[in-house]
């Protein structure tokens, strides 16, 4: 019987990324040092309509780690909203009810569609959220989310599984869904040279809602504050609720984004 969409085959078994990629890994500060001298230029990004924005961390990491890129979509003129959970040790049977409560108390409280943004792990969950409560999601936006075909191909898997008592393979009917459509449009971007995931893990299938965007030499670490990724972010962000366009990338990074059709799908 062939996999499903989301399970893969003996043969698409993928490698972490190599080890020198996961040492290029501390270029992350660069990325951040080089956000903060291009901040005049990321305020030339589309401005926000004030709808709610919840950012999802990634893996060991908390709030701090999207300090950043909040206070970058508040000045936007975005209503961010961290997810005030405390370190993400993973788990992601176990954190959908606490995850949709927060949703929930933000829907209530702005009384608007909330569009998350996930940076690795927290895009799977942020993936999980559109599928459980597409009545309060806006759209999501996925920064190097290991959510499709062979998820075990990263450099942190035994760590997770250690971390959160659960194995990556746990749950398979739910793992495929997250790797599935979603009912909200959705975007996911990576990098090749991600030092943590295999890249191929984080591409979704297109269609009329969903995209991948590919930012060239981006860090796993650094991708939340990578200038080109914060701008492709607002950008998609400020599309009009229900409306979703392709993403332009003529803009100030151009040079910084690999043509669509570089992003080969696992499926």
């Amino acid at each position: 019987m062939p996999p499903t969409a989301g399970e893969p085959r003996a043969s698409d078994k993928l490698r972490p990324p190599s080890l020198g990629l996961l040492l290029a890994e501390a270029r992350g500060i660069f990325e951040f040092n080089t956000s903060l001298l291009l901040a005049p230029l990321l305020m030339r990004a589309p401005r926000g309509d004030g709808h709610p924005v919840l950012a999802l961390p990634g893996f060991l990491a908390s709030d701090l780690s999207l300090a950043p890129l909040r206070r970058y979509l508040s000045e936007l003129g975005y209503d961010a909203h961290a997810w005030q959970m405390g370190r993400n040790t993973g788990g992601v049977s176990r954190m959908r009810s606490g995850l949709r409560d927060r949703l929930a108390s933000i829907h209530a409280t702005t009384g608007r569609k909330v569009s998350i943004v996930g940076w690795s792990l927290g895009g799977v969950y942020a993936r999980d959220l559109a599928l459980q409560a597409p009545e309060m999601v806006r759209g999501v936006v996925t920064l190097a989310s290991p959510f499709a075909g062979d998820v075990r191909a990263t450099n942190a898997t035994r760590l997770y599984e250690a971390m959160s008592g659960q194995t990556v393979e746990e749950d398979s009917e739910l793992r495929r869904a997250i790797a599935g459509d979603l009912p909200v449009p959705a975007t996911s971007i990576y990098s090749r040279a991600d030092g943590i995931v295999n890249w191929r893990t984080c591409l979704l299938r297109s269609s009329d809602t969903a995209e991948n965007i590919e930012v060239h030499l981006a860090s796993h670490t650094g991708i939340g504050v990578n200038a080109a990724a914060l701008w492709a972010i607002a950008d998609r962000l400020a599309q009009p609720e229900g409306q979703f366009s392709p993403f332009d990338r003529s803009g100030p990074f151009a040079m910084a984004y690999a043509l669509p059709e570089n992003a080969q799908s696992v499926y």
